[in-house]
């Protein structure tokens, strides 16, 4: 019957909805309930906090964040590509449509680059 054969997958359903909902009970029956104020204190290696935490960031922090991103998803990328073209991975072809997605994501990603330097958003210093 059809009913037999989904049995197992109403049982991992029945499973994976329930383990959350008796972990979280089971964590109330068994976490201390002691309330201080201590814990309610920003805690940083052990030291008492000085000043606001709340401070601002420049946004430059950021753009340096993501072009650093960019750099290491294309070094990620381009290595493999390498790789499967000189022949050392030599389980993967290496046709024409993967030849041009690796232009195409060259050029996006150079062109993302070229408009960070062209905006003067990343200057180095």
């Amino acid at each position: 019957m059809l009913v037999d054969q989904y049995y197992p997958i109403a049982v991992f359903v029945l499973v994976a909805l329930l383990f959350p909902v008796l972990a979280f009970v089971a964590a109330k029956f068994f976490r201390p309930t002691k309330y201080s104020t201590l814990k309610d204190t920003t805690y940083e290696c052990g030291e008492k906090p000085i000043g606001q935490a709340n401070i601002q960031f420049h946004v430059q922090f950021y753009i340096y964040a993501l072009v650093f991103v960019l750099f290491d998803i294309v070094t990620v990328f381009l290595l493999v590509w390498a790789l499967t073209y000189s022949g050392v991975l030599s389980t993967m072809d290496l046709t024409n449509m993967s030849a041009l997605s690796v232009f195409a994501f060259l050029v996006i990603g150079l062109a993302g680059v070229y408009y960070a330097l062209k905006k003067e958003a990343i200057l180095w210093i």
